[in-house]
């Protein structure tokens, strides 16, 4: 027979029912608990094969003669009157506890010679054996049995109330050398007077579990502890509450490089530390002693608080922020007290410019700022950022390092209060920057870094500055890998190295929808981001209304668009054949971007096929529309991916004289064309989704049109939110102009899927897989429909 695995926790309602009568037995029943070398039946009369498992002797002590059990008569045993009933009472309390007599096995069998009556477990692991020694016998002891183990017996256990260690300490790896907030972390037990590093059994524990933070599959159901080596033949018995803590903090922290001695770990890992402590809190009889740089766990502690109010608004800000706005500025000098970065990921409007200003102003009044604060901007925002300032905080001192002559002036950065600069010049002049200290560097629209092979995110890295702060609406446009970069620039390490959060957390939540890796990526970067939407809080508001129009392709536009999907789509399936989907990239989208092309206006596409084709649905509903608005009074904002898409717009309105402006990525004045729409001279703004998406403040407009649907709804949504923000008194109305049943249409499921994405980091939703399938591509591409 095989041995089940018994539980050792509790003895029988059997044995407690002979617990009174144990001292009135006759005799003292001993056991001995030692290991013996037991064959295989299956492998009798073969090859041997044998298995070490842990067995007991039971013997009787009648008034100093020794009598064993079941081995029949001895010259001993004849010297006294043997109390058989009793001993048979005494067999059946062991029995209860689980041991097995050997002699019914029908898996093994003893070899010659052997003195053990009974076996305690073959089959069971570490845990289950080292269960009988901590339960079993202690409660026979108590029963009035006498045990002795053998010094070598390999499942001995400590107390259960041993007391635990955690210490942190500086780390002394490479990565440490180039950071100096970089720590290391031992977690052990300390027996006698020495101390013992569990570190290497649990996390040795977390690398045989298979995916590094499938922490379930390691803990045991039913309750059973799981048994960890201390040293040659004792274990620590850690209940399953416990260890599903210690190793979820162990496998955030730790990243697979091999060193089990000692965990490293950045200083913005540092809120995992807090968790240990949830690990031991309230459980009888144990403790943790926290040993070494005690402020890094009392930080971490920290950093997963979010701050009260507390912040008084600085009297040199000139103006009067909103309750939210209040709260911002408290959140950002609460990262700055306790030294980490963050992102301000506030929705569009709501006012990261003026929450950051007052955040610098505040570091001057309280003499902090001995260094200049450094602004990188889109090259069309630093004229914004500029005025902002000198709006809202006329007493701090602006340089702004751009354009042919800002050599000359660097030697005023190193004597003002900000200096305000871009991307491209940071990459530039990484010489000027590498080198001059700054107190703070605020990367506004940090979306400009999401690619961490850029140059502008490997020069803004080596940019020197003791406080880092991003500032964006869209955090994650299109992939978690983005908001990997931007931390990897704030606090390198918190989300590990590119292959390692990809694997961890890129691949299971957008390809896989995983539920649990997304709730522990939001929780772990959570302490890092303050997000707020309109919606939440402001409620002054007018309301917005969503309307999606479509508009049915006819004739020849329609056969037109099925001719170049029919060439489109076998023209991918072969390169997918050939080279397989990641690398056909290049051929699906030309695909999708002439059908695109078609969608708007037969003239965009290059073709000569598309010439004879003089009618365009959308154009005729986008100019009948304007037609119904401005006489109303309304104003407009169309946007369109397509430059040359808005120069056919601004011939129709010139036709029908409505009056409009231009803005694209060519516009040599960019404050130009929006003073003179803001100023009431044009009725409708024409906008490049690239050139016009961020940086504009446009609240005279109250109606926006998106021309042709952007595969990134977030973008879309920054554009909308050029009219829709904090300013507007006016109820806003946005027009998605999509044609019925075509690749717009079906663009706009995937565009659900990211928002989804980015919704569920940012706002606790719910994610479902991002990334692009072939069944994808066939969908877009699938023939014109009436709608979907």
């Amino acid at each position: 027979m095989s041995l089940a695995q018994a539980n050792l926790s509790s003895t029988s309602g059997a044995t407690q029912g002979r617990v009174a009568n144990a001292n009135a037995w006759p005799f003292v029943p001993r056991l001995s608990l030692f290991t013996e070398r037991l064959i295989s039946a299956a492998t009798l009369g073969s090859r041997e094969e044998e298995v070490v498992a842990p067995v007991v002797a039971l013997a009787f002590d009648y008034g100093g003669v020794l009598v064993a059990s079941g081995k029949g008569w001895s010259a001993d045993a004849m010297r006294v009157t043997r109390d058989f009933g009793a001993e048979s009472r005494a067999r059946q309390v062991l029995e209860s506890f689980g041991p097995v007599e050997i002699d019914v096995l029908e898996s093994h069998e003893a070899p010659l010679g052997c003195r053990a009556d009974y076996v305690v477990g073959i089959d069971a692991d570490d845990a289950a054996k080292c269960g009988f020694t901590a339960h079993a016998l202690p409660q026979l002891r108590s029963l009035g049995f006498q045990v002795d183990v053998a010094s070598d017996y390999p499942w001995q256990v400590v107390a259960n109330d041993i007391a635990w260690y955690a210490d942190v300490g500086r780390a002394n790896g490479t990565e440490a050398d180039e950071k100096t907030d970089w720590f290391s972390l031992e977690l052990g037990i300390e027996i006698d007077g020495r101390r013992v590093n569990l570190l290497p059994a649990l996390l040795d524990l977390i690398g045989r579990g298979g995916a590094p933070d499938e922490f379930e599959s390691l803990v045991p159901r039913r309750g059973r502890p799981v048994a960890i080596p201390v040293d040659e033949n004792r274990f620590v018995l850690i209940p399953p509450e416990r260890l599903r803590v210690l190793l979820k903090v162990l496998g955030d922290l730790y990243r697979g490089d091999g060193r089990l001695e000692s965990l490293e770990f950045s200083s913005g890992q540092a809120a995992a530390l807090a968790e240990l402590d949830d690990a031991f809190g309230g459980a009888a009889g144990s403790q943790l002693e926290w040993q070494g740089a005690m402020e890094v766990k009392e930080r971490g502690k920290a950093w997963s608080l979010r701050p009260a109010i507390a912040t008084e608004v600085p009297k040199g800000l000139q103006a009067n922020l909103r309750e939210y706005q209040h709260e911002g500025l408290a959140w950002l000098q609460h990262l700055r007290n306790c030294d980490v970065g963050g992102i301000l990921a506030d929705d569009m409007g709501l006012g990261k410019t003026l929450q950051t200003i007052a955040h610098i102003v505040a570091e001057k009044e309280a003499g902090r700022l001995d260094l200049p604060a450094v602004v990188v901007t889109l090259t069309s925002l630093t004229g914004n950022w500029r005025r902002e300032i000198e709006k809202f905080a006329p007493d701090l001192r602006v340089v702004v390092l751009h354009g042919p002559q800002r050599k000359s002036l660097r030697y005023l950065a190193r004597r003002t209060d900000v200096v305000i600069t871009t991307y491209p010049v940071v990459v530039r002049d990484q010489d000027f920057f590498s080198v001059t200290p700054f107190h703070m560097l605020i990367l506004d629209e940090a979306q400009a870094i999401k690619n961490p092979r850029s140059q502008a995110h490997q020069a803004i890295k080596c940019v020197d500055a003791r406080h880092r702060l991003c500032l964006t609406g869209t955090p994650i446009e299109n992939s978690l890998d983005e908001l990997w970069s931007q931390f990897d620039f704030l606090m390198p390490g918190l989300l590990g190295n590119a292959d390692w959060f990809r694997q961890k957390f890129t691949t299971p939540i957008e390809r896989e929808g995983s539920k649990q890796r997304l709730t522990d990526l939001r929780q772990l970067v959570t302490p890092f981001m303050l997000r707020r939407t309109k919606e939440q809080v402001a409620t002054e508001l007018p309301p917005k209304t969503e309307i999606v129009r479509p508009i049915e392709l006819r004739g020849t536009q329609r056969d037109l668009y099925e001719s170049i999907r029919l060439a489109a789509h076998s023209q991918v399936r072969q390169a997918i054949a050939e080279k397989g989907l990641s690398a056909s990239a290049f051929t699906i989208l030309d695909a999708l971007m002439k059908l695109r092309q078609v969608c708007c206006d037969p003239r965009l596409v290059p073709l000569e096929s598309a010439r004879d084709v003089k009618h365009s649905a959308k154009f005729e509903l986008l100019m009948e529309l304007l037609e119904q608005q401005i006489p109303r009074g309304r104003r407009a904002l169309v946007f369109s991916q397509f430059t040359s898409m808005l120069a056919i717009i601004g011939e129709g309105l010139k036709q029908r004289g409505i009056r409009f402006v231009t803005l694209t990525g060519a516009t040599p004045n960019r404050q130009k064309v929006v003073d003179t729409f803001e100023s009431r001279q044009v009725e409708v703004f024409l906008i490049s989704l690239k050139a016009g998406g961020t940086g504009l403040n446009l609240t005279s407009a109250d109606t926006v049109i998106h021309y042709d649907p952007w595969w990134n709804p977030a973008v879309q949504a920054q554009a909308t939110d050029r009219a829709y923000r904090i300013g507007q008194t006016k109820p806003v109305f946005v027009y998605n102009l999509i044609a019925a049943g075509s690749v717009e249409e079906r663009m706009m499921g995937l565009q659900r899927r990211k928002k989804a994405l980015a919704d569920g980091i940012l706002g606790g939703g719910k994610t479902q897989s991002a990334a692009l399938t072939m069944d994808d591509v066939d969908g877009l591409l699938a023939p014109l429909s009436d709608g979907e």
